[in-house]
């Protein structure tokens, strides 16, 4: 048995808590049994989003016309800059893994890996590691449910193996309508797969605000077939391909068929696969550990961070609960975790970025809020962009009006989201960012000032 100050079980953001353990002198054990940096270096926002990059350049060529420019696609490779991004991204979780074997106090221990105690764990191999300090980052994986007939007899892609597909299908069915489901078909669409979206609510990325999961879902009816309010009952095999039966609440069923299915129904956490039974280490009803706003577990000297915590799944709030576990874990400080103004983006072309909160959530509440909107077509630089469609809507108090929340859909949303974020951080009034804040002309950020200013009027 070897014995630690620090066991961070999960080497995607925990990495970084096991670097900063070690270089403040504890003796620390990193524990991963895949590449160091997680999901989101070697299986998920990395390459997604260079993936999409390659796309969103093919489409800039496609709409060149619109310039005056005559420009055309004489080849794309396709498979060649698939295995460049993965292989790029292989190198740099190799690196990581190099620079970690060479940290001083720090053990990495690359294997699978279950706990057997509140603060012991066991390699695949039958070495334990104890610690009298533990973090939990062990992340998340593809959810895959059990319940859709014939699944389990298809061979069915799930975003892992998406992003290493080295040819384009001709065909693909996607399963789902978030974010991952929306951006990855956004991707193979551009490069000439038919794409069909079918997702059980009324519309795609269900959890935004609905003016903006509507809007998207009508732009994204133009490139693709998309299937909303329908619930997959079944998936099948045929000559023509894999079979993807729905059923809607009022009766009406419909066949969809691919070349390839995607399974993009969202993630679950890992805590069913690290031995959690084996602790008194509490989860909640969906799954998660339960931390509180330290990001201590219910054990002593255990904390939780990243996509196994009952925070959020993305990578800027891993990063984030990276600091504040450091801080708690390595220095003692008691911070606490602020995510009142934790922002997310959806990286399509439109994009979507959002601050704070919907209006749905705001109606759940009973409070009462005025919205600001301002549309992209109304500034100069959506002009001289060619952009034809895009709003921002901000929701604020009626009295103060304090920012409550901002949600945008068009060019660049996920930059132009950074406008808004301080202000929802901070509490900051919608009259303040709108007339305290010189704007560049023309830049395109004079949208989100416009929607601000739109709220005094409401």
């Amino acid at each position: 048995m070897a014995n630690f100050d620090l066991v961070v079980f999960g080497g995607g953001t925990g990495n970084t808590v096991a670097s900063a353990a070690a270089a403040a002198g504890l003796d620390t054990a990193l524990v991963e049994r895949g590449p160091i940096g997680g999901t989101c270096l070697n299986r998920g926002c990395n390459p997604s989003k260079m993936l999409i990059q390659h796309a969103n350049a093919l489409n800039d060529v496609r709409a060149a016309e619109q310039f005056g420019i005559e420009a055309t696609v004489e080849e794309v490779h396709f498979g060649e800059f698939v295995r460049e991004v993965n292989d790029e991204l292989a190198d740099a979780a190799s690196g990581k893994e190099s620079n970690k074997r060479e940290e001083e106090h720090l053990t990495l221990v690359q294997e699978e890996a279950r706990f057997v105690d509140d603060h012991t764990i066991e390699t695949e191999s039958g070495e334990t590691h104890t610690g009298e300090r533990v973090v939990v980052a062990a992340g998340s994986r593809p959810m895959v449910p059990d319940a859709i007939d014939g699944l389990s007899e298809i061979d069915y892609l799930t975003s892992d193996d998406a992003i290493r597909l080295e040819t384009p299908p001709n065909r693909l069915v996607v399963l789902g309508g978030g974010y991952i489901a929306a951006e990855l078909g956004y991707f193979f669409g551009s490069f000439g797969t038919d794409v069909a979206l079918v997702e059980m609510e009324d519309s795609l990325v269900p959890r935004e605000d609905g003016e903006v999961a509507d809007a998207f879902t009508e732009i994204a009816r133009e490139r693709h077939d998309v299937y909303t309010g329908h619930r997959v009952t079944g998936v099948d095999e045929s000559d023509d391909g894999i079979v993807v039966s729905a059923e809607s609440e009022d009766g009406d069923q419909i066949d969809v068929t691919g070349d390839e299915l995607l399974v993009a129904l969202g993630r679950r956490p890992n805590t069913d696969s690290i031995g959690l039974d084996q602790t008194t280490i509490e989860t909640t009803d969906a799954g998660f550990i339960g931390t509180d706003e330290q990001l201590a577990t219910n054990v002593e000297n255990v904390w939780a961070m990243g996509d196994i915590a009952d925070n959020a799944m993305f990578k800027h709030s891993g990063d984030y609960e990276g600091e504040i576990v450091t801080d708690n874990v390595v220095h003692g400080a008691e911070r606490a975790a602020d995510f009142s103004a934790l922002p997310h983006a959806v990286f399509t072309e439109p994009q979507i970025g959002v601050v704070g909160k919907t209006e749905a959530a705001l109606d759940d509440e009973g409070r009462e809020y005025v919205v600001g909107r301002a549309e992209f077509t109304d500034t100069a630089m959506s002009r001289a962009l060619k952009l034809d469609r895009g709003f921002v809507k901000v929701l604020a108090d009626p009295d103060s009006h304090e920012i409550l929340g901002c949600h945008i859909l068009g060019h660049e949303a996920a930059t132009l989201l950074h406008e808004v974020t301080p202000a929802v951080r901070y509490g900051l009034g919608a009259d303040e960012l709108a007339n305290t804040l010189i704007h560049a002309h023309p830049a395109l950020s004079k949208v989100v000032m416009q929607a601000c200013a739109d709220v005094a009027g409401n």
